[in-house]
């Protein structure tokens, strides 16, 4: 049985962790099996924007599998282990696997660990006001290895994340509004059509200008500023070849709602 929901409707796909009873922890093959969802989300053209869930109200997603696949990794010759760095991350997004498409995290109840990355690694974040987030790791002997250390300061600012990372201590769903860690806060059936409701309003712009837009704050991460500004405007200049760029400005003067191609 399939361990990851994958379906699409009206341009966005949902994609839902269904494994409740282990938190939807993913264990090796279920990791193998979010990475070819996310591909083939990227190479949809007919699928702009997708929505990233854990299945009931207790778990977004509690992180790797400690009895299975935080072992596999540390089982063989340091060589060997260094070697992870260079493939993809875990869940498939938040290392290796270039989507420019946006993604938003409807995160219910805790989002742990590998959990925690994975949320991190969405575009917008929104919770229930069950949800927890937490960077337990430090307890289990190790750190965050696809995005935890490096996303969180970016997304909360340094002293949040460093309170966060050091003492392993989650936060509920109202203080992660409180440093900008998610987006909303929810009542659990709430929680989705939140979710649909950014995704909806997304569709409504230019698919193309939303994922260049995309591109260019995270490439230009760690740039220097004149280069960073260099390769935005090379990014726009794309985007004026392209039928959508005609498109916006035509609706505009004929006062009518855009039809976007993504073209």
């Amino acid at each position: 049985m399939s361990v990851i929901a994958y379906e699409k409707r009206d341009r966005i796909a949902y994609v839902t962790i269904q494994r409740p009873d282990a938190m939807n922890a993913l264990g090796p093959e279920h990791n193998q099996e979010i990475i070819e969802v996310w591909t083939d989300f990227r190479d949809d053209p007919d699928a702009w924007v997708a929505i990233l869930t854990g299945s009931g109200e207790r778990a977004f997603c509690a992180g790797a599998d400690l009895k299975t696949y935080t072992p596999s990794i540390g089982s063989g010759n340091p060589y060997a282990v260094r070697q992870v760095a260079n493939g993809l991350g875990f869940g498939g997004i938040t290392r290796g696997l270039e989507i420019w498409k946006p993604i938003i995290g409807a995160v219910n109840g805790y989002a742990l660990a590998g959990g925690l990355e994975l949320a991190l690694a969405c575009d917008i974040r929104v919770a229930s006001d069950n949800a927890q987030f937490g960077c337990s790791e430090v307890k289990r002997g190790f750190h965050h290895c696809d995005g935890g250390t490096v996303r969180l300061p970016l997304i909360v600012g340094l002293a949040n994340a460093l309170k966060m990372q050091l003492t392993g201590e989650p936060i509920d769903a109202q203080e992660a509004l409180r440093i900008g860690l998610v987006s909303e806060v929810v009542p659990a059936a709430e929680l989705m059509p939140t979710a649909e409701r950014y995704a909806r309003t997304i569709l409504r712009n230019s698919p193309l200008g939303v994922r260049s837009a995309k591109e260019s704050m995270l490439r230009s991460l760690g740039r220097v500023l004149e280069d960073a500004l260099r390769f935005e405007n090379i990014l726009f200049s794309t985007l004026t070849q392209t039928r959508d760029y005609t498109e916006g400005p035509r609706a505009f003067a004929e006062k009518r709602e855009p039809e976007w191609k993504g073209q």
